[in-house]
């Protein structure tokens, strides 16, 4: 993949990832963040939702057992977002330093 490939919050068939080329600025570029908008709200939401099923315990195990089902499709979603949010950042350049590895954060970035 190009540096200007963008990993796409979907999958093709046979659930293999599917990209876009491009600037980010289209129209399927505004798709993708509306979908990526949604999927995290739902993963927000699905939290919530998990407090209150964990607190309750008369929750069967038909009912953890589907929590669990969404739980893990929300997190492959959100997994799938931070690769590809993360794959868009800008690589920081890497200065010269002492330690034994031979590179440092730069000095902005560092904690």
């Amino acid at each position: 993949m190009t540096g200007d490939a963008r990993l796409l919050p979907w999958t093709g068939s046979e659930g293999k990832p599917c990209y876009l080329v491009g600037d980010g600025t289209g129209h399927v570029s505004r798709v993708a963040d509306t979908i990526e908008s949604v999927q995290l709200g739902m993963a927000d939401d699905l939290l919530a939702h998990v407090a209150d099923m964990l607190a309750d315990h008369r929750a069967t195990s038909a009912q953890l057992r589907f929590l669990l089902a969404r739980m893990s499709e929300a997190l492959t979603d959100v997994l799938r977002i931070a690769e590809s949010r993360g794959a868009r950042l800008p690589v920081p350049a890497c200065e010269e330093s002492d330690d034994n590895d031979g590179l440092t954060v730069p000095h902005q970035a560092q904690l």
